[in-house]
C-alpha cells in the first residue's frame, strides 16, 4: 500500500515538465492501494471521459494504481488532457466529492504552501511513501540575453521548488523510517546545450542536490531516484510554456532566429511517450531496490554515453598532468 505525494505531475504517475508557471499544482490523492495526483486542472468533461475510457474511478481502483496524464495535444485515449489555469475547485468538480480524495493547492516556490499540503495529506491519509518532484519551467535563450529575473524564475521553479517540497516531506518520511524521493531531472542535467543555459543550470543543480541528499537520507531508510528523461512529447515547448530571452543583442540575431525556429518546430515532434514513462516510473518505484538514476529514453542513453566517453577521453589525454598536482610532486 503506497501513499503518493507529488508536485508538477500526476501520481501514481508522471506528467512532464509543465508550463512556465507550473509551480502551481493540485494534489489529488486516493487512499487504499490506489493513489492519484493531478498537477493541473482540465475541463470537467475531459477528465471524466479520460477516467471513463480507462474504466477508472475513485470507487473501482482499490487494487491498481491509475494514471491521469495531463499534457496538451495528446489524444484522450492516451489518458491525456489539455492544461488550463489551475483551480482546486475545478479539480473537485471534475472528479467529484469523495472521502478518499484530497485536493490542495501547492505553489512549490512557497515553503508555507508545501508545508500546508504535506500536513493536509498526512492528516487525511497518515503517511507519504513516495514524493515525485517534477515542477519545472523552460527559459530559453543565450546567456547574455537572459535577464537576471528570468534566470531567477528558472531556478525558483525548477530547483528551489523541489527543495521546498522535499524539505516539507522529509520529516514525515524520517518518522516513518521509510520513503522514496523521485526527482525529474533531464539530459540537460548531464550536458549543457546552446540556448539552454538557464534550464541546464537548474537541472545540474538538481543533480548535485539529489546526489548529496541520497547520502543524507539513506540512514533513515529513505531512498532517492534521479530521473533523466530525453525529449518527451509534453507541453514544455508549446507557445504557452516556453519563455524566450527578453533581450536581443544584434550579434546573436541570426543564431537566435535559428534556435527559436528549431524549438518552436520541435514541439509535438519529440519521440518520447509520457504515458510509457509514467508506467516505467511506477515499475521502478515498486522495486525493493530501485535504481539511483533512471535514464529515460534512447536519446537519454545516447547523451549519457557521450558524456561518459568524453570524460574518459579527456582523463586519458591529460592523466599525467592531472595526477601531478599534489604537494611534493
Amino acid at each position: 500500500m503506497t501513499d503518493w505525494f507529488g508536485n508538477g505531475i500526476c501520481s501514481t504517475t508522471i506528467d512532464s515538465d509543465l508550463r512556465s508557471n507550473s509551480s502551481f499544482s493540485g494534489i489529488v490523492r486516493l487512499r487504499h492501494s490506489c493513489r492519484g495526483f493531478l498537477s493541473t486542472e482540465v475541463p470537467h468533461e475531459t477528465i471524466r471521459s479520460v477516467l471513463e475510457e480507462a474504466q477508472l474511478s475513485p470507487s473501482n481502483c482499490n487494487t491498481q494504481p491509475w494514471i491521469v496524464h495531463v499534457v496538451s495535444g495528446q489524444k484522450q485515449k492516451e489518458l491525456s488532457a489539455k492544461l488550463i489555469r489551475r483551480s482546486t475547485e475545478k479539480v473537485k468538480q471534475a472528479l467529484g466529492e469523495s472521502g478518499d480524495l484530497l485536493i490542495v493547492k501547492l505553489d512549490v516556490t512557497r515553503p508555507a504552501d508545501a508545508e500546508a499540503a504535506v500536513k493536509a495529506a498526512v492528516d487525511q491519509v497518515g503517511a507519504i511513501d513516495v514524493l515525485v518532484n517534477n515542477a519545472a519551467s523552460f527559459y530559453a535563450g543565450f546567456v547574455e540575453e537572459l535577464t537576471p529575473e528570468q534566470m531567477e524564475m528558472q531556478l525558483q521553479i525548477s530547483l528551489i521548488g523541489p527543495m521546498n517540497v522535499t524539505r516539507a516531506v522529509l520529516p514525515v518520511m524520517r518518522q516513518q523510517r521509510s520513503g522514496l524521493v523521485v526527482t525529474i531531472s533531464s539530459t540537460a542535467g548531464l550536458t549543457g546545450f546552446e540556448f539552454g543555459a538557464a534550464y541546464a543550470v537548474s537541472k545540474f543543480g538538481l543533480e548535485g542536490w539529489m546526489q548529496s541528499l541520497q547520502a543524507e537520507i539513506e540512514p533513515f531508510g529513505i531512498k532517492a531516484i534521479t530521473v533523466n528523461p530525453g525529449f518527451f512529447r509534453t507541453e514544455l515547448l508549446t507557445e504557452e510554456s516556453i519563455n524566450f530571452a527578453e533581450l536581443e543583442i544584434e550579434a546573436y540575431n541570426e543564431r537566435r532566429e535559428q534556435q527559436v525556429q528549431f524549438w518552436k518546430g520541435y514541439n509535438g515532434q519529440q519521440s518520447g511517450d509520457p504515458t510509457k514513462l509514467a508506467q516505467a516510473l511506477i515499475t521502478i518505484t515498486n522495486l525493493e531496490e530501485p535504481p539511483r538514476r533512471f535514464l529515460a529514453g534512447a536519446d537519454a542513453i545516447d547523451a549519457a554515453e557521450q558524456v561518459s566517453a568524453k570524460l574518459q577521453q579527456e582523463l586519458n589525454a591529460y592523466r599525467e598532468l592531472l595526477s601531478s598536482l599534489a604537494y611534493g610532486e
